[in-house]
């Protein structure tokens, strides 16, 4: 492993003010770990831009050479998921379905943003089919493996599969995906990572190829949460502004519906070991019923934004290439056939009433925690060969993140198994624009649980 790549971001950032590497440098490392023959980097991008990224590394030497850095990121290595316009390329959705699409002809706007604080644009990465589940599994384009355990090849979680495993082979230092129940958080989380679905209107969607527009959000993954916030600082229309927080203040609340059902005794370990720290550090960690975690399921049933919406987007196209989709993927957009006008209504009216209703209930806390998800990754060749397995898994991987989404909230998936364990999330979550306390909060538990 190169010593230059097994810096974080926020390492990265620091280095480079510091004159001891250079864009470049950094670059040509990154590019060499895509291109090793015997790594993940074919399966993990679906587009590797080699010599643009040199182009934009040594424009970002120049600028630094002259003391003109666009940001703290100038010159970082970055990724972007393949849902993200990039003028002249394709943005396929990690789909054959739009493999000859027409090119874009402008950068979406978070691309736009990352170009002009600096970052290196090394690739898109690698997705479940149009954002579709959460397990990362591509049949179009392969799957990229989890880094934990790798002979065993095991899930990297999804959707935004290659932005966890370009970061966790040192392919680049932080990824930006999207997340609409979970796609950035379920993989941090199966992938040893830190990732962070921020409150959705924070960060702009155009030119993003969109899944649910009522729950789609774009976050980001890194090493840790001074990454994920430095990253999110440049594509957010406003950065957060972090204050020190002492966890002999924080007053914390543990669902006891749902998010806890189920879990494998490695994240129950995890789980309460992670709990136990925060105790110990001072923190007020409170146990409470918030049944209305329970109604998900019923206001949901039909398939509720996610089928609606995917559906309206993707008719036209499954009337003429049905055949050509993940058939695990186009099953699930075909849910919202059936669901017009009066169903949107009709979820909008219950998530608006559910939102008020558990916002009441949890305003008074700095955070929820919760798992990120019930168990440590699968394989990827038994969920291929079992249709029935696949669907559970991706609903239970899914379930705990997309209560966030559907609440509009924000929250970070920081790893939280002990040394040489698999990796297990811990998920810290809060109201709306609550971000900036969010993620305050999130640098404090993320010291105590590595001290």
């Amino acid at each position: 492993m190169n010593s230059h790549l097994s810096l974080s971001l926020q390492q990265a950032i620091e280095q480079l003010a510091l004159g001891t590497v250079t864009p470049e440098q950094l670059t040509e490392q990154a590019l060499a770990q895509i291109s090793a023959e015997d790594g993940e980097g074919r399966r993990a991008f679906t587009q590797v831009y080699a010599q643009w990224a040199r182009e934009q590394a040594a424009a970002s030497t120049a600028r630094r050479a002259a003391d003109n850095a666009l940001s703290p990121i100038d010159g970082v290595p970055v990724s972007v998921k393949d849902l993200f316009d990039v003028s002249g390329y394709v943005t396929t959705g990690g789909s054959r379905v739009l493999a000859e699409a027409p090119a874009a002809t402008a950068h979406a706007e978070i691309v736009e943003r990352l170009l002009k604080a600096g970052a290196v644009i090394v690739g898109k990465t690698n997705m479940t089919e149009f954002a579709y589940s959460g397990l990362g599994i591509n049949p179009h384009y392969g799957t990229p493996a989890n880094p934990w355990d790798r002979t065993a090849r095991r899930i990297p979680g999804g959707s935004s599969s290659g932005a966890a495993v370009s970061v966790s082979d040192d392919m680049c230092f932080g990824a930006v995906g999207s997340d609409t129940g979970g796609s950035v958080r379920i993989p941090a989380a199966f992938c040893g990572l830190t990732g962070f679905k921020p409150t959705a209107r924070r960060i702009s969607m155009a030119g993003v190829l969109p899944l649910s527009a009522s729950l789609d959000s774009v976050g980001t993954l890194a090493r840790d949460v001074a990454s994920c916030v430095a990253l999110d600082a440049a594509i957010a229309k406003q950065p957060l502004s972090l204050t020190v927080k002492d966890l002999s203040e924080a007053h914390f609340a543990v669902p006891q519906t749902l998010v806890l059902d189920g879990l494998d005794a490695a994240v129950s370990d995890a789980f309460a070991r992670a709990i136990a720290h925060l105790r110990q550090a001072g923190a007020t960690v409170t146990e409470i019923p918030l049944t209305e975690l329970s109604e998900l399921e019923t206001i949901n049933a039909s398939g509720g934004f996610t089928a609606l919406e995917s559906w309206a987007w993707h008719k036209d196209l499954i009337a003429q290439r049905a055949d050509d989709y993940d058939p695990r993927v186009v099953s699930r957009i075909r849910r919202g056939e059936p669901l017009g006008e009066t169903s949107r209504q009709r979820l909008v009216q219950q998530r608006t009433d559910w939102q008020q209703r558990v916002s009441a209930r949890v305003q008074q806390y700095d955070a929820l925690l919760m798992p990120t998800v019930p168990f440590v990754a699968p394989g990827i060749a038994e969920l291929e060969a079992d249709e029935e397995l696949y669907f559970r898994i991706n609903g239970a991987a899914l379930r705990n993140p997309s209560v966030i989404n559907f609440l509009d909230g924000c929250a970070v998936s920081l790893p939280c198994q002990a040394e040489g364990a698999a990796p297990v999330g811990l998920m810290v979550a809060a109201l709306p624009m609550q971000d900036e306390a969010l993620m305050s909060w999130a640098l404090e538990i993320e010291r105590c649980l590595n001290a």
